[in-house]
Formats: C-alpha cells, structure tokens, sequence
C-alpha cells in the first residue's frame, strides 16, 4: 500500500534537493551590492515616510475587495462550467442570479466612481 506513495516521495525530495540547490547557487554565485534602495522597504509603491500606523486612502482597500469580489466570482465559474450538464436548469438560472447580483454591485462601484483612480 506505501509503495504507491514512494514515486511521490522521491518527487518531492528530488524537487526540494533542486531547489535547495538553486538557491545556494544563487547566493553563492550571484552579485551581493547592497545599496540604500535595495535595503528599503517596499510598501504600496511610496517612499515610507512617517509612523507605520499611518491612514492609507480608502480607494487602496476599495480595489483590494473589488478584486476578492471578482476573484471569487471566477472560482465559482469554473466549477460550474464542468458540472453545468448535472446541475441543468436550475444550477444554469441559479448561477444567473449570482452574475446578475455580482452585475449590480459592479456597476454600483462604477456609478460610486471606485473604479476611478486620480
């Protein structure tokens, strides 16, 4: 019964041996020139200046649920799309209603002007 599991052992442990070694490549062998901008932190696409507590603009989270929103919208398409055979009519007209509520919110954001970035 274990010996179906040992091709995916050695699967695994070839690919960790492979990636270990391409790291260690990778710091061994590549350029190290730290300089001011690649010790910065990163964050937003703006230089930190001030206390890391401070406010971020509402429009930055309005496009981050935007994207969970229709993000999800997708995950749900695909399973449908395979099973829409089984499911016929109903799963057919319930996954209409889902897009037609999805719709809604999506032109409520664009009306709102959410979509909209100065």
């Amino acid at each position: 019964m274990l010996r179906n599991y040992v091709p995916i052992l050695i699967f695994i442990v070839i690919a960790t041996g492979v990636g270990g070694l391409i790291l260690f490549l990778g710091r061994v062998l590549g350029p190290h020139r730290p300089d001011s901008e690649k010790n910065s932190p990163y964050e937003c696409g703006f230089e930190p200046f001030e206390d890391a507590r401070m406010k971020f603009d509402v429009r930055y989270y309005l496009v981050a649920i935007l994207f969970i929103i229709f993000d999800l919208e997708i995950a749900f398409l695909f399973p449908w799309a395979v099973a829409l055979d089984e499911i016929g009519m109903f799963g057919f007209l319930a996954m209409m209603l889902f897009l037609g509520i999805l719709v809604v919110g999506f032109i409520y954001e664009w009306k709102k002007g959410a979509l909209e970035w100065e």
